[in-house]
């Protein structure tokens, strides 16, 4: 399911001395099926923008399509909207309620007018896909750890089964072991269930390994836009915006400055091991006057 957005401008506080303008004439669209990332300072219009996708916020202008459909359109029922673009929101957790793991998860099922039975195997496959133990679905959500409340509300979406997952900050607050984890949820998602995923985040690392494609953010516009190897590749772009690169790219750069024949496109550890290898292997034939 593919997103179009054309001209999409918001301004808050409209026609007030408090008016402001958050993110103007943004054009993008968003396949399905792949994994874009939205990165840039805090105030930069990141969320702003992630909360048009499903009619949370309405534009001050512009159009959003969703699988053709206009959603600001009259007559347009959001809630459909809803089920079919998720938002999981940054520190989701806060967003939980019900008084048992179960009921949260199954909120979204209920309200959809499913069966009991439709509920019930909804709920058990959200929970199956973000590693919640049925045994925990009787307990308050309150109880759990962060990183499992983090899921539990990514599972209250999942019940609903959207083709697009749109997460604002999924690894914010949690400690790295919980970052990982996390990350690698997402990617099982969007490979088993063929979802379009969009994130929001701060963590150059994380978009390295997620995303396909990377759109920047500048105050309220888009700045750059294209692959992860072509938009890191710009480090002094990027660093007179105040972003940073993964710490594998910085790590290339400063060999390059130090004068190694590695490329500027490493992204990940395996990438710089890889390039580093090379290097060493290429002076070895060198010193040795041939192969190795």
């Amino acid at each position: 399911m593919s997103i179009e957005i054309r001209g999409l401008t918001h301004t808050y506080n409209p026609g007030t001395p408090l008016a402001r303008t958050a993110i103007k004439d943004i054009n993008l669209t968003i396949e399905d099926g792949e994994t874009l990332a939205i990165i840039g300072h805090t105030g930069s219009g990141k969320s702003t923008l992630v909360q048009h996708l499903n009619g949370l916020l309405k534009p001050t202008s512009g159009t959003i399509k969703v699988d053709g459909v206009d959603i600001n359109q009259k007559g347009v029922d959001l809630r459909s909207i809803r089920w079919k673009v998720g938002l999981v929101f940054q520190y989701p957790e806060h967003q939980l309620f019900e008084e048992t793991v179960w009921d949260d998860v199954a909120f979204g099922p209920r309200n959809m007018g499913l069966s009991d039975e439709e509920v019930r195997s909804r709920v058990e496959r959200a929970l199956a896909a973000v590693d919640i133990d049925m045994a925990l679905a009787e307990r308050s959500p309150f109880e759990l750890s962060g990183g499992e409340k983090r899921r539990v509300a990514i599972a209250g979406v999942l019940a609903m089964e959207p083709s697009v997952l749109v997460l604002d900050e999924p690894t914010a607050g949690l400690d790295p072991r919980g970052r990982q984890d996390m990350l690698g949820q997402i990617q099982r998602l969007q490979a088993e269930r063929h979802l379009t995923v969009v994130f929001v985040s701060h963590n150059m690392a994380e978009v390295a390994t997620l995303a396909d494609r990377l759109v920047v953010m500048e105050r309220g516009e888009i700045v750059m836009e294209g692959p992860p190897k072509t938009i890191f590749a710009q480090g002094d772009k990027l660093g007179a915006i105040g972003l940073g690169v993964p710490e594998m790219t910085a790590l290339m750069a400063k060999l390059r400055e130090k004068g190694w024949d590695v490329p500027d496109s490493v992204l990940t550890v395996e990438e710089a091991e890889e390039a580093i290898m090379a290097v060493l292997r290429r002076e070895a034939r060198v010193g040795t006057g041939g192969d190795l």
